[in-house]
């Protein structure tokens, strides 16, 4: 313990914090979308015509505001990296082992980061096609995809 320490109390332990994420107006539409319609919409920007997923107010190449450019993507992507969780949280919704993906839908210039599932993880690879599983009973949460599963 280094000097500047020494004279400190230090408690170990874990600590839950409750909260709540306000989604805004650009990812309220987002997470509805996906609640009632089953649709993944992404954001086209007009000035450099890249495509967003998730959704923003703004370009993140050019800062154009994008906030009102909706486009439907299509539920198919492919995987474009990802990781093999071994560790078991209480908030995870599938068990250990599972996969992380950055998933490139058709249509996105950018991927996002979900669940992939349906397969072991030892056969998920780079640039494996997979499609959007929706959750039967939908809340409004990016969990209303449950995971995605090879085409």
């Amino acid at each position: 313990m280094s000097e500047a320490n020494e004279n400190c109390w230090v408690v170990e332990g874990k600590l839950a914090l409750p909260y709540q994420y306000f989604a805004g107006a650009v990812g309220s539409r987002f997470l509805i979308a996906l609640r009632d319609e089953k649709k993944i919409l992404g954001q086209r920007c007009p000035k450099c015509n890249k495509v967003t997923i998730p959704p923003r107010a703004t370009c993140e190449r050019c800062f154009t505001d994008i906030s009102e450019n909706w486009v439907e993507l299509s539920p198919v992507g492919e995987i474009a990296g990802f990781t093999v969780v071994h560790h078991q949280e209480s908030h995870y919704p599938l068990p250990t082992p599972f996969v992380l993906a950055l998933i490139k839908l058709e249509g996105a210039d950018t991927p996002f980061v979900h669940l992939v599932a349906e397969l072991p993880p030892e056969a998920v690879k780079i640039g494996l096609k997979v499609k959007a599983v929706f959750a039967e009973e939908r809340i409004g949460s990016l969990l209303d995809i449950r995971h995605f599963a090879p085409v």
